[in-house]
């Protein structure tokens, strides 16, 4: 009997740096961030808070959506899968591991031209543009991805 199983992540959070684009031997562009999403409870009277800090990767056309229109504290829904990477480290001696989002969806949250106070309200003159919606495709007939306005 096939078993079912489901890799998916689905984040809302703000960019902890601007992207870092870099390209491969082979061209392909891959964007690295990080996204920081916050939770809030309360717990015997008091409002806790908690951070959690997410790695996450983009590949070819999407990379290079996320260098142009991303930056330091944007605001962005990614959804895609979790993928752990090995390697070994020279330099200790020991295998390291780092589990990042493999970005397959992104829309910018945070409208063109606008900046967020502190409980994510936006002051903006163009506060009725609809957000920027980008998605990872594959081209008919081939391997190839691309990124595609929504």
């Amino acid at each position: 009997m096939a078993t079912r199983n489901l890799n998916k992540v689905q984040l809302i959070g703000n960019l902890t740096r601007d992207p870092e684009v870099r390209y491969t031997p082979q061209n392909t562009a891959v964007a690295s961030f990080v996204v920081a999403t916050n939770r809030e409870w309360k717990a015997d009277g008091e409002t806790k808070q908690v951070a959690d800090f997410h790695n996450v990767v983009a590949w070819n056309k999407l990379a290079e959506i996320c260098g142009q229109l991303l930056n330091k504290g944007t605001k962005v829904y990614v959804e895609g899968r979790l993928q752990t990477r090995s390697w070994d480290d020279a330099a200790s001696g020991t295998k390291k591991y780092k589990t990042e989002v493999v970005v397959e969806d992104m829309i910018v949250l945070t409208p063109k031209g606008s900046s967020e106070d502190s409980e994510g309200n936006y002051e903006s003159d163009n506060s009725n543009l609809p957000p920027r919606h980008y998605r990872r495709t594959r081209a008919a007939g081939g391997g190839v991805f691309s990124a595609v306005a929504v």
